[in-house]
């Protein structure tokens, strides 16, 4: 203890300054505590997630309203948002329809109102905090004005003079561009992704960039974010799937151009042993592709398919604790008659190409492909994009998180049909409930440490959260994606989902889960993962409230289904509010004032008492900080 307060002491240079930190930290204590803002489901829909960044799913938009109710008319208001969501874009859509000497002039009478915003939005933060936040280049100019900006009529002069030389320098645009990102910055305080930031979509690594840029942000891991992760790790099988879904979504250019990982061979391989199938054609969300393009793609997920199947089979025999045995699927197939023994039924296969698979060992690869593959596997662990992405989901990631009396995770937590745990036993230890999540974190966070041990316990783990039963990042029985490539009948195709996707809707079972964790079971569960079909009338609130499932439906092929374009959540020291947005289409209909944030909000809880920080997490930390302060300023000449 003498040591720590030893080290303690070194972090300031007298007695005073010890007081000045504890004085800082109490008044902190007693702001209102931030916005917090969480999301789901992202899906590489990085221009969907990043409009909804910019706007914080409505946040900036009310703040303008409270800031300017009265003062200005809606067209001003809307016209200050656009501005403060897309400055760049903004200033050249009005240059082209105004022209720039009108486009200046609006410009300068914008600045008044930005800064008054900024300084509406950042009264519940300190003034360190804000300067922090600031530009160095324009840190000055905007103190200033923030300081100027409701002194006396003496000192208009004084502001507006500031504003006219910013002007004359031809700085303006960019007075304006860091103001606009500054609010951005001050609307959302904290950030949640509540996991899913890859697959189908385009462009997971430009989100994984804007994440890398917040300031303040965790993650909890998605199915398909560990399959990635997995890779990097050194898993051939989360490798192929990688690749296999890429390849189905037309999403190659991820892996080829954004992280510089070479396909070639692999390309060469799927069109030396496959021909083009039906069941194999790529989904397109949008646009389309040419005949090439098509084939190659076809091809490519084919080879990845029969690679996957072949890997998970040996992945299966070597893990018989995963008890998956019946999923080693290439073994139930009658390969003379081309038909498959799945449980009590016989189907007829279609558009399975057998020609890479050795009847007798349909796990084995061939000499072609263990080369392949691991040359492969070296491509991708030397990406350094790539690997920077994963680094950044392991160091602000993890399978749960509690969070200022907010329990978050992606998928479930594994049950039985009467509400208790489901466990899985792993070398004759049984894990369930938060030991079950505790377990695959340790071990996954394990296997990336040891990226050249591939074949082990550990690494294996990535893919049962992909697959596994017992996975709280699958939650069904099966993963049926052979029997969705090759058999026509769609009865085979269904995945049953764990008991908890129905358990969920009751406050005993969201309670229990709560105490399970840690967390107060009056408060709440947020849960990613399942699209909520509210075309169907499901509600994303559930058990009373205890649960909220935001499943941010950014993908385009679930809006479809789902009837909207799903949800982000908003808590904010006055409570929680449920945001469902509508579908995001390009910025230019956000200029044009075509595109609407949200459809609806709903309100899931309002505060008895304003929260403030001193009520959060970070709150928590900060008073053991001032004891410890308290007791170094007493003691100060003792050490």
């Amino acid at each position: 203890m003498k040591k720590y307060y030893r080290l303690l002491k070194d972090c300031f240079e007298d007695k005073d300054s010890v007081l000045t930190e504890l004085i800082n930290l109490e008044a902190i204590q007693h702001l209102p505590k931030g916005t917090e803002f969480f999301v789901s489901d992202l899906h590489g829909e990085y221009g969907a997630f990043d409009y909804l960044l910019r706007n914080g799913s409505g946040i900036v938009r009310k703040k303008i309203e409270e800031c300017f109710e009265e003062t200005r008319s809606e067209k001003e208001k809307d016209n200050l948002a656009f501005v403060i969501y897309y400055p760049e874009e903004k200033i050249k859509w009005e240059v082209e329809k105004e022209g720039l000497p009108a486009t200046q002039k609006m410009l300068a009478d914008m600045v008044p109102d930005l800064v008054q915003l900024v300084q509406y939005i950042g009264s519940k933060y300190t003034r360190s905090k804000i300067r922090k936040l600031m530009p160095r280049h324009f840190s000055y100019i905007i103190e200033e004005l923030l300081a100027e900006i409701e002194r006396c009529a003496n000192k208009e002069q004084y502001f507006q003079i500031i504003i006219d030389k910013v002007r004359y320098l031809g700085k303006l645009e960019f007075l304006i561009i860091t103001l606009a990102e500054l609010i951005q910055s001050l609307a959302v305080d904290h950030l949640h992704v509540v996991g899913d930031i890859y697959d189908r979509g385009p462009a997971p690594d430009l989100i994984m960039d804007r994440l890398m840029a917040f300031r303040s942000v965790d993650i909890q891991w998605g199915n398909h974010d560990v399959t990635w992760m997995g890779a990097m790790a050194g898993s051939l099988i989360c490798m192929v799937n990688n690749i296999r879904i890429a390849a189905r979504y037309n999403s190659l250019s991820l892996i080829e151009d954004c992280y510089g990982i070479n396909l070639r061979p692999l390309i060469t391989y799927s069109q030396t042993h496959y021909r083009p199938e039906p069941s194999f054609d790529p989904i397109l969300d949008e646009g389309d592709i040419s005949q090439e393009e098509r084939v190659l793609l076809n091809q490519l997920q084919q080879a990845t398919a029969i690679l996957q199947f072949k890997l998970e089979d040996a992945l299966i025999e070597r893990q018989a604790d995963f008890q998956m045995g019946h999923r080693q699927v290439l073994r139930k197939i009658n390969y003379e008659a081309g038909t498959i023994s799945l449980g009590q039924a016989t189907y007829p296969l279609k558009d399975f190409n057998a020609s890479c698979i050795d009847p007798e060992n349909p796990g084995r690869l061939t000499e072609e492909e263990e080369a392949l593959l691991g040359q492969l596997r070296q491509n991708f662990q030397s990406s350094e994009r790539l690997k920077r992405h994963v680094d950044f989901l392991f160091e602000q990631g993890s399978m749960y998180l509690a969070y200022n009396d907010v329990l978050l995770y992606h998928g479930c937590i594994p049950m039985h049909d009467n509400g208790d745990f489901k466990s899985l036993r792993i070398q004759q230890t049984s894990y369930s409930g938060k030991a079950l999540l505790d377990f695959f974190e340790e071990q996954i966070r394990k296997s990336y440490r040891r990226p050249d041990i591939n074949e082990d316990l550990a690494t294996d783990l990535f893919w049962y959260l992909w697959v596994g039963e017992s996975s709280s990042l699958f939650g069904k029985t099966a993963m049926t994606t052979f029997e969705r490539y090759y058999i026509e009948d769609k009865a085979s195709h269904e995945e049953k989902k764990n008991p908890y996707y129905t358990l969920r809707q009751y406050p005993d079972i969201c309670e229990r889960i709560l105490q399970e964790f840690g967390v107060d079971p009056q408060h709440h569960i947020v849960n990613g993962h399942t699209p909520v079909r509210e075309i169907d009338g499901e509600n994303p609130i559930k058990a009373d409230g205890r649960l909220l499932v935001i499943d941010g439906g950014f993908a385009k092929g679930y809006q479809k289904t789902t009837g909207q374009a799903g949800y982000t959540l908003v808590s904010n020291s006055y409570g929680l509010e449920l945001v469902a947005h509508k579908p995001f289409e390009n910025i230019a209909t956000v200029l044009a004032g075509q595109a609407g944030i949200m459809s609806t909000k709903r309100l899931v809880e309002l505060a008895t008492h304003r929260k403030l920080v001193k009520d959060t997490t970070i709150g928590k930390k900060l008073s053991q900080e001032i004891q410890d302060l308290e007791w170094l300023y007493r003691h100060y000449e003792d050490y």
